[in-house]
């Protein structure tokens, strides 16, 4: 499987190239390679262009950049923060849920985010799976009814040649009782050029139905080629839904994420989540409090069709599993009614008392 090696030349990851690209300066070179001797850099030239050097907040940099804040570590944070180590059977497979599974086939990415739950795994050298890693998993899942979906992540499995791909997802496709392969990618939006023609027919299945989640943070990242490179798959027939992580200093205002979902509806991606950060080592300048993201949806409720509103999660640490943790509009009980509270913060009674 392709490892970083075989990522592009003109992919900055190295300090001095974040430095020569003008994403960071020569005085911060020290800074910048005591994160990188921690936690992997890639930055890809779509997201490069984006960055505004003069803009010390800039939404773009703040996610792939490296700071030193990344080598504060907080007590709280942990090294595998939603648990995937507890729930993995096998190598490569996480067996959290009864009807699903994740598939880590590999643990290079086109860009490496400066807040990735993943963070220690990620990046050169990640241990990939081999293919009597993927044998094993086919024959896990195919062993097991119950399993339903199954979902490539890692890294980005559209990393991967389009090739090795399709024979995954063809290999996933033939066990009869699979309904859906999911796969997570940050590909079309950070690296456009490589949803060829061969990726998007890679991705085709004659049984299960093929969803991809998009994952994008702030609109600007949506450029004219990663809206090309998603018409693209979404013509195909690929089912697209988004992923988004609600980060301070990016996205933490609700006028950022109406323009974001709005643009993934017109796309035809589904908002599907709005992830509360996890307690990743060194990301602690990112996090939000609860409450801030129970603001921004309440904000967002009314001004937003429901096609555009995705659900706010949290993924309880210790591989506990995900849970909506929105607002709330109810307050009484069955016996005594209810107090439901609209859109622009009204309360009512329900039902209504004659």
């Amino acid at each position: 499987m392709p490892k970083d090696g075989h990522l592009s030349p003109q992919r900055l990851r190295t300090p001095e190239a974040l430095v020569e690209a003008g994403l960071a300066g020569h005085e911060r070179l020290p800074e910048l390679h005591a994160v990188a001797a921690r936690y992997a850099i890639a930055v890809t030239p779509a997201m490069a262009d984006l960055v505004d050097p003069a803009d010390p907040h800039d939404p773009i940099a703040r996610q792939f950049v490296p700071d030193a804040a990344e080598l504060e570590t907080r007590p709280e944070e942990l090294a595998d923060p939603i648990g995937d180590g507890a729930h993995s059977p096998i190598p490569g497979l996480v067996h959290r849920y009864p009807d699903r599974v994740l598939l880590k086939l590999l643990h290079a990415c086109p860009v490496y985010c400066r807040f990735c739950f993943r963070r220690e795994m990620v990046g050169p050298g990640g241990e990939a799976m081999g293919e009597a890693d993927v044998a094993a998993a086919i024959d896990y899942i195919r062993a097991r009814p119950q399993v339903w979906e199954a979902i490539l992540t890692g890294g980005d499995p559209l990393m991967l040649a389009p090739r090795r791909l399709a024979d995954v997802v063809a290999r996933l496709d033939a066990i009869p009782h699979l309904g859906v392969v999911r796969l997570h990618s940050r590909v079309p939006v950070v690296e456009p050029e490589r949803v060829t023609p061969e990726l998007v027919a890679a991705l085709k299945a004659q049984d299960s139905a093929v969803w991809l989640a998009i994952h994008s943070n702030h609109p600007r990242e949506l450029t004219p080629a990663a809206r090309d490179a998603i018409r693209r798959l979404a013509d195909a027939g690929v089912a697209l839904v988004s992923q988004t992580v609600l980060l301070r200093g990016v996205n933490d205002d609700p006028a950022v994420l109406e323009q974001l979902f709005r643009d993934f509806v017109r796309l035809r991606i589904k908002p599907y989540y709005l992830h509360h950060g996890d307690l990743a080592p060194g990301t602690a300048q990112f996090r939000t409090g609860i409450e801030d993201g129970r603001r921004v949806m309440k904000a967002l409720r009314g001004r937003l069709s429901g096609l555009a509103q995705p659900t706010y999660v949290l993924d309880i640490p210790g591989g506990r599993g995900k849970v909506p943790v929105g607002p709330g509009y109810l307050d009484g009980s069955d016996a005594e009614g209810w107090t439901v509270e609209d859109p622009t913060g009204n309360r009512h009674a329900y039902p209504p008392k004659g």
